[in-house]
């Protein structure tokens, strides 16, 4: 071989080389793109799935605490039991007593006069458990002894 044509085989050699090795970076660059692309799609895909997942948790959790609150205010409402309440526990008791009174008086009614008796016992232990603050240093109404417990305690 002459040099001539030794130059020109190496020439082709390199050349052929340098082509390799640019389609190789090529391919590496490209692959490298598609891949964080490919990565970048998943990790949207998975982070559109986690804000979908939270929002069905958020909805959950706000018509759980919807719920909570009107059970709340249900309760609140119940539990608001003034001093009015109170006062007219304690106008019914004095009135059972009053018609307790009347059936002893009248001898007729034994049964009614222990149904009225009861009554007022019942009326003044749900007066005790409603008695507003500022009635909270007057004396404990007694229900079990006499029947002028309401005129003592007032």
């Amino acid at each position: 071989m002459t040099p001539i044509q030794l130059c020109a085989l190496i020439s082709l050699i390199v050349a052929a080389a340098l082509l390799y090795w640019t389609g190789y970076r090529i391919g590496l660059t490209d692959g490298r793109i598609a891949g964080v692309d490919e990565g970048t799609i998943n990790q949207r895909a998975n982070s559109a799935k986690t804000i979908h997942e939270l929002e069905a948790s958020l909805q959950l959790i706000r018509a759980d605490h919807q719920h909570l609150d009107r059970h709340c205010k249900k309760l609140k409402d119940i539990q608001a039991l003034n001093e009015t309440h109170h006062q007219t526990l304690l106008e019914i008791a004095e009135k059972l007593r009053i018609a307790a009174e009347t059936f002893s008086a009248f001898r007729t009614g034994k049964k009614l006069e222990r149904d009225s008796l009861a009554l007022r016992n019942q009326a003044l232990a749900m007066a005790a458990l409603i008695v507003p603050k500022t009635l909270n240093h007057l004396p404990e109404l007694t229900t079990a002894g006499s029947t002028d417990t309401l005129m003592e305690a007032t």
